[in-house]
């Protein structure tokens, strides 16, 4: 299979590098000089200098050369650029298959990804999403790792699933494309509380109940839009979940940690350095969730933290300070 991938950031250098043990891969990037860059070293020097490029992985910067005769396109870029990319792939005439690893809600409009894909994409392309617990650094260096690939199409997963899956990355297919956006969307805003909860030195019994109970938030969104629950007790559910709250290479639980220190969000993602989609999809996530009449507390607390600057002690006495209920209520 010839694979096209959008986007060299860290994930999306890890993900070519990956499929190219299989599959010539193309790697797109639109920065030039990061183009030469690639090229010269034979690797990613920005985001992961210590993963050579297999011969099958050639890069490029000329987007009409990545993704002719292409038969799948993997757009691996943030959440903010994947309108555009599927607007780029129509107005080049692209019929590939198409999956995208972007995780969030579209600031501005609440959408997920299969939505932007609708108002965006034209014909039946088919298309879907790949998503579960995986650190780019990882999986670029051949560790075992474990992800779901989602589509409405139940065929299109399992043959996408068939032609991808190597010894080092297990793949698994998925019907339920909306409750997988939604755990990997929610996922990073529930990480973000436990970074805050870690700073704070809380403790592992109060990291446990949040994760518990921000798992119970992701289950009641993603019922809410139609995603199933059961799904959220799979890789891209609670398996996100554990990783992205408590692994040390996670973007949003280092949001968390920071906001413990007392930055403001300004300094935090000057600190960063990267995309933490936790932050824009906290805002969207609570939007939508209050449109629907859905209790998020979790998702709240994290939404006055990043842009109400509410003390976070104040935050914490809030939740605890909730009255009980039976814990299978919403």
């Amino acid at each position: 299979m010839k694979l096209a991938v959008l986007g060299a950031g860290s994930w999306g250098t890890a993900l070519a590098v990956r499929f190219a043990d299989r599959h010539q891969v193309t790697l797109w990037s639109r920065d030039i000089e990061q183009v030469k860059e690639m090229q010269l070293a034979r690797a990613n020097p920005r985001y992961l200098s210590d993963s050579l490029f297999p011969t099958s992985l050639t890069v490029t910067h000329d987007l009409a050369n990545a993704v002719l005769n292409t038969e799948l396109v993997l757009i691996v870029t943030p959440m903010s650029g994947l309108r555009t990319s599927l607007k780029a792939l129509r107005d080049l005439d692209c019929k590939a298959a198409v999956l995208w690893a972007c995780k969030g809600l579209e600031a501005g409009t609440m959408l997920l990804p299969h939505q932007i894909a609708e108002q965006e994409m034209v014909g039946n392309v088919s298309r879907g999403m790949l998503s579960g617990p995986s650190f780019a650094q990882e999986v670029a260096k051949g560790l075992p790792a474990a992800v779901t690939i989602a589509a409405s199409d139940a065929q299109f997963a399992r043959h996408t699933v068939e032609e991808l899956n190597t010894s080092v990355l297990r793949l698994y297919a998925s019907d339920d494309l909306i409750g997988v956006e939604i755990g990997a969307a929610v996922k990073n805003v529930i990480a973000i509380a436990a970074g805050v909860c870690d700073g704070l030195n809380l403790g592992l019994n109060a990291r446990a109940a949040l994760l518990t109970r921000g798992l119970a938030e992701m289950a009641r969104f993603a019922a809410a839009l139609g995603g199933k629950t059961e799904t959220m007790m799979g890789l891209a559910g609670i398996g996100d979940l554990m990783l992205t709250a408590t692994g040390d290479l996670s973007r949003n639980r280092r949001v968390g940690l920071l906001l413990a220190q007392g930055l403001s969000l300004d300094d935090i993602l000057k600190n960063l350095g990267h995309v933490a989609e936790g932050v824009p999809t906290a805002r969207e996530v609570l939007r939508q969730a209050n449109e629907l009449g859905i209790e998020m507390p979790i998702t709240a607390a994290v939404c006055k933290m990043l842009f109400e600057r509410m003390p976070v002690q104040d935050i914490l006495s809030e939740l605890m300070g909730r009255s009980p209920k039976m814990e299978s209520e919403i």
